[in-house]
């Protein structure tokens, strides 16, 4: 008989106490696997809606002045040596390393117009950019075509202007196409119209006044795709709006971190579990451990014993505990995330990782307890017969 067939034997014998064991290791490990696995998936949910949230890098062109506007309020200033960017420069960006990382473009021409006896400013952009970096907007109406304009709402109303109405800007009359709903930023003041429509009333054919960037950068770094583009564009001013890249980065990370430590007091949770149903068992089985030693079995073969239940335990553990885990995160994804699009991957490196850990957790809890087998007198353990 070898020391694998006592160990099967001792398990079927002692159900009750093999199956706490693997309850108490099942429990951890299908909690941290449903756990992580479901902070993984709503990272990747919140990763894409925050990359839908808008623009997150600036292309302007050079100036040696310092902006004198904050929050929409102007203090005036003049720009010294202000340049333009030419729009076919902007093909350069399609070129950079991570290219495949941006995931909308859109140049805008700005410029002072008057209409209906007030200064107002005209945006050109490009309308389809628009929908991934300006998710937000909401027009009552319909996208302008090349004569026509959208109003921001505030525009809208101090030029008393409606959808379907007509103005002249620079001698071309346009049909007011759409009017903003009320954004809080400085779009609610201006009027849009098509990119090349403004250009032209603009005379600024074939220039642009800035350029905004939506990168899809979740594998690399926001500052790398600023050090691509700068090097491509390298007579503009490239920059990333901090406040989108810090908001993502601090979301992801609080997420992850929230799930390493409820992970980490699981892992005691179990591993204290092991640790006193092992002790128990080698408590009740004193008799049993003094006859082997007593017929020859040395304290490393009592030790062996201990570990190799304990490893058996837990490798069942592990697996079964991956696997419950995984099908909780498929039932509890919908009750957390809202996108419909987000699912969950199976993930090898976490399958590993949770068989690992239950193995390590079993093993290690039980050191002592074998430690302790092996230290019974068999003298003592068949007196107590």
């Amino acid at each position: 008989m070898t020391l694998k067939d006592i160990v099967l034997r001792n398990i079927r014998r002692r159900k009750a106490k093999a199956g706490f064991v693997l309850a108490g290791l099942l429990i951890a490990v299908s909690t941290a696997v449903a756990l992580l696995g479901l902070i993984e998936a709503m990272n990747r949910d919140i990763q894409q809606k925050l990359e839908e949230y808008g623009a997150n890098i600036l292309i302007l062109p050079r100036t040696e002045n310092l902006s004198l506007t904050y929050g929409g309020l102007s203090l005036g200033g003049v720009s010294f040596e202000m340049q333009e960017i030419s729009q076919a420069d902007l093909v350069r960006v399609k070129a950079i390393k991570n290219a495949a990382n941006v995931a909308a473009m859109g140049p805008t021409v700005l410029g002072a117009v008057e209409v209906k006896e007030r200064k107002v400013l005209l945006a050109g952009v490009d309308f389809q950019a628009t929908e991934i970096l300006k998710p937000w907007w909401k027009i009552g109406g319909t996208v302008p075509s090349d004569f026509g304009v959208l109003l921001g709402s505030e525009a809208a109303s101090i030029l008393a202007l409606q959808t379907g109405d007509y103005l002249k800007v620079n001698g071309s009359k346009l049909q007011v196409a759409g009017i903003l709903a009320p954004t809080g930023s400085q779009d609610d003041q201006l009027v849009f119209a098509r990119l090349d429509t403004a250009q032209s009333l603009l005379h600024k054919e074939g220039r642009v006044s800035m350029v905004e960037v939506a990168a899809l950068c979740n594998a690399c770094p926001i500052e790398e795709m600023v050090r691509q583009i700068s090097g491509a564009l390298p007579d503009t001013k490239v920059m990333a709006i901090q406040q989108v890249v810090q908001t993502r980065m601090e979301t992801l990370d609080y997420f992850r971190k929230f799930s390493y430590g409820v992970t980490a007091v699981l892992v005691l949770v179990g591993s204290l579990v092991v640790l006193v149903t092992m002790m128990g068992s080698v408590r009740e089985r004193t008799s049993e451990i003094g006859i082997f030693r007593a017929i020859g079995f040395r304290r490393s073969h009592v030790i062996r014993i201990v570990l190799l239940e304990a490893g058996i335990i837990s490798a069942m553990a592990g697996i079964l505990g991956y696997l419950v885990g995984f099908g909780s995160t498929k039932l509890a994804l919908p009750f957390f995330a809202g996108s419909t699009g987000t699912g969950v991957i199976f993930d090898p490196a976490l399958a590993a990782g949770a068989f690992a850990a239950a193995v390590i957790m079993g093993l290690a809890s039980s050191v002592y307890p074998a430690l302790l087998a092996a230290r019974i007198d068999p003298t003592d353990a068949l007196r107590a017969l």
